[in-house]
């Protein structure tokens, strides 16, 4: 499939991959040795940065409300002063050498918590190996980690399960594949809804709202994907809180945001009431002061299933984003220059 002229990276086949990816991902992560005993374990930290770090926030959203224990999603070199022996660490790096995640796991090592690898190799898996910890591969053929974030935020999701901290876990992702397959089948038609909403957004800057830790995640991931795949600035926040703050911050330069901010809202079945009421207040107020409004809803059984449907959604409406101004989506030459330089000491 090539919807723009320029796709060096394939990442419109990728991205359009990710329901065989979200099973195949299921399927690898299951009955590994070394996991800790549901008993033992207090608290559950994942660590990543990036596309691998919203695989927490994913658990967040998709887990946590139904767990007996906190999660927590560290996105630093430092770990929180409660992990030790009664932790249940996911260092997740998709290239097995980003430095933030591997201090943080190197810690948590040393401090007795039951780590578990999700990478691709790199240094991550060494050191992995070398705690005897268990170990999740990532597939050979993703081009960018962005592009793995089902491979990334599935397999925890398993482990909970076997471990017995989220039981149901393997129903909800299934759930998850038939939602995404459908979307799939409707966003890779010719005249589909992704195109049409990248069409109506233009060379706006996107805002994106999102409403409890579902939405949020949402949110986050579409901001980061016009970042990446678009190359273009772009904002989020999440109800309720910003009815609390960034609302107040709209209107003051009405007659510039108008010309080049466009509102997305990010919609889903879970929203706590005061949140959808939020969202028709807060958008009524801005509609002045945007250039546009746009409200996906998501569709799907379960609250995995709604999340990474919206995920899939803005993923295609980026790709189209850059389609559009003739720009490769998959390169990011200025991250990996940061990344170098910091390497380099």
């Amino acid at each position: 499939m090539a919807i723009g002229p320029v796709d060096t990276l394939g990442m419109f086949d990728v991205t359009a991959s990710l329901p065989e990816q979200v099973a195949m991902a299921a399927e690898q992560a299951r009955g590994l040795d070394n996991l800790p005993e549901h008993g033992t374990v207090e608290n559950v930290v994942v660590l990543g940065m990036g596309g691998s770090g919203l695989a927490g926030d994913i658990l967040i959203a998709a887990a946590a409300p139904f767990m007996p224990v906190p999660v927590v999603v560290v996105k630093s070199y430092s770990l929180p002063h409660f992990v030790g022996e009664e932790s249940l660490v996911f260092a997740i790096s998709f290239s097995g050498n980003t430095e933030e995640t591997i201090e943080a796991a190197t810690e948590a090592a040393v401090q007795g918590a039951h780590v578990v690898a999700v990478t691709s190799g790199g240094e991550l898996e060494k050191l992995a190996s070398g705690w005897g910890a268990p170990i999740i591969g990532l597939p050979d053929d993703i081009p960018m980690p962005r592009a793995g974030i089902g491979a990334m935020a599935i397999p925890p999701l398993v482990v909970l399960e076997e471990v017995g901290l989220f039981p149901g876990a393997s129903q909800w992702i299934d759930h998850a594949v038939g939602q995404l397959q459908r979307r799939r089948d409707r966003l890779v038609r010719d005249d589909n809804e992704a195109a049409a909403i990248a069409r109506r957004i233009g060379r706006t800057v996107p805002v994106i709202f999102g409403g409890n830790s579902l939405g949020a995640a949402a949110a986050l991931r579409w901001k980061n994907q016009v970042n990446e795949n678009a190359k273009s600035p772009a904002f989020w926040a999440a109800q309720p809180e910003l009815s609390h703050n960034e609302v107040q911050g709209w209107g003051q330069h009405g007659d510039i945001t108008r010309q080049v901010m466009t509102l997305i809202n990010l919609r889903h079945d879970h929203e706590h009431p005061q949140v959808s009421r939020r969202f028709d207040l807060v958008t009524e107020w801005l509609r002045e002061v945007m250039a546009g409004v746009e409200e996906v809803w998501a569709e799907g059984e379960g609250e995995l299933a709604q999340l990474l449907d919206l995920i899939l959604i803005g993923d295609f409406v980026t790709l189209h984003m850059a389609a559009h101004e003739g720009i490769d989506p998959g390169p990011i030459p200025v991250l990996e220059d940061i990344k170098a330089a910091l390497s380099a000491g």
